[in-house]
């Protein structure tokens, strides 16, 4: 029996729904590993502190480690943001479920990905659990702050973000326009009554 348009309707977008998932479960496990394993490899082969250069002093790798939040922001208060973090993390996982668009789908990716990097840092790493060091590692010449491909995950997936928003397209991966109710052409037109003489 074949399928109404409305069931033809909802099957073509689980069938997108279910693509957009995908996505963001491949975007968020390649940054989580990327970070893991890069952070890994600082660690057993740098010293903390000890600059190398990677192109000249344009880029370098120095190993630090951050008691605070992405770019070494708000040291002292790590348990807040390993809470924060987790909050995230959750909402990202139950939100996920609205997504049909593969570009916002590719955001939450990069955004769960590094928020769940960092937070494994600071719930595993020493001092303590919910107070451990994250591991940072990239310095850009002239940039204020160490980072690590965590917060690059994190700031790339805010950038994105305002490239959507600013060309409005919306999480079902439409623009804001196509989404508007459009005016009935076949309505008949109804002329002005003109005033009377």
């Amino acid at each position: 029996m074949p399928e109404t348009e409305p069931q033809q309707a909802t099957a073509g977008k689980r069938e997108v729904s279910t693509r957009a998932l995908v996505v963001l479960a491949v975007v968020a496990v390649l940054a989580y590993s990327l970070d893991r394993v890069s952070k890994s490899l600082v660690v057993e082969n740098l010293t903390l502190g000890q600059p190398v250069n990677v192109i000249g002093e344009l880029l370098q790798l120095r190993y630090v480690e951050n008691p605070g939040a992405a770019f070494s922001l708000g040291s002292g208060s790590t348990w807040v943001f390993a809470i924060i973090a987790a909050i995230v993390a959750v909402f990202i996982v139950i939100f996920a479920r609205r997504i049909s668009s593969t570009a916002w789908a590719v955001l939450f990716g990069m955004l769960l990905g590094g928020n769940l990097g960092n937070l494994t840092d600071r719930l595993t790493r020493p001092p303590g659990f919910g107070v451990g060091h994250v591991v940072d590692f990239l310095q850009v010449y002239a940039f204020p702050a160490i980072f690590n491909v965590a917060d690059v995950a994190i700031v790339s997936s805010m950038g994105l973000f305002i490239l959507l928003t600013i060309r409005g397209i919306g999480l079902d991966g439409t623009r804001a326009a196509k989404r508007m109710t459009p005016v009935d052409a076949d309505a008949p037109s109804h002329p002005a009554p003109s005033d009377p003489a």
